[in-house]
Order: C-alpha cells, then sequence, then structure tokens
C-alpha cells in the first residue's frame, strides 16, 4: 500500500491517524510539527501527506507551502485535517496547494475515503 506522512503535534491524533491508516495496510511516518514535516516529507517522499495546520514553529498552512514549492516534494498531495472550519480556512489551504480538507473530529471512514480518492487520482 502507500506510504503516508501524518504531520501533527497531538500525540492523540497522530495515533488515531495512524491506526486508522495502518489499518488499511499502508506504511505511517510521523512529523511532531510543520518544520519536521517539511523535513520528513522531502527525504522521505512518502505518497500523501495529512497536515495539522495549528502547529508550532511552521504552521500548516506554511508547511504545505514550502512543499508545493519544492521540486522533489510538489506533487505530493496534501489533506488539511485539522479544527479549522471556517471556509475561508479551506480556500486559504487549497491556495498553500492543499488538494483536500478535512475537520476533526472526523469519522475514520471519512479520512479512508479523502485518503483513496486522492491516492487513486
Amino acid at each position: 500500500m502507500a506510504h503516508i506522512l501524518v504531520v501533527d503535534d497531538s500525540p492523540t491524533e497522530t495515533h488515531i491517524i495512524s491506526t486508522a491508516l495502518e489499518k488499511q495496510g499502508h506504511r505511517v511516518s510521523v512529523a511532531v510539527d510543520g518544520k519536521d514535516g517539511v523535513e520528513k516529507a522531502t527525504q522521505t517522499l512518502p505518497d500523501l501527506i495529512l497536515m495539522d495546520v495549528v502547529m508550532p514553529e511552521l504552521n500548516g498552512f506554511q508547511a504545505t507551502r514550502q512543499l508545493t514549492k519544492q521540486t522533489e516534494a510538489e506533487n505530493i498531495p496534501v489533506i488539511m485535517v485539522t479544527t479549522k472550519d471556517q471556509k475561508t480556512d479551506r480556500m486559504w489551504a487549497e491556495r498553500q496547494g492543499a488538494k483536500g480538507y478535512i475537520t476533526k473530529p472526523f469519522v475514520e471512514d471519512e479520512l479512508i475515503q479523502e485518503v483513496n480518492r486522492l491516492l487513486l487520482a
């Protein structure tokens, strides 16, 4: 299956997301903030990235923008997984290069469906 990078500063959220993805047979790596996420993404080139927005060091919008501007990582799809639920947040995520958007708390099936949509695109 796919290699998916989960970028989130919450150990609880990374555990929930990782468990859901691993049940589907995916290999999961974890980054603890946006800066760590950019570094791991460019080093490992995952098939997909699940990115939180509110994180220290570098937020998810900034990290996504950095990734979409780097030649080696520009084609890795990013799904924002965040508590930010305003229309402007969704629009801003899209402008930064995100291909999907899921709000927390999420339903596991919704997460898997969005992951599959982008992996099969």
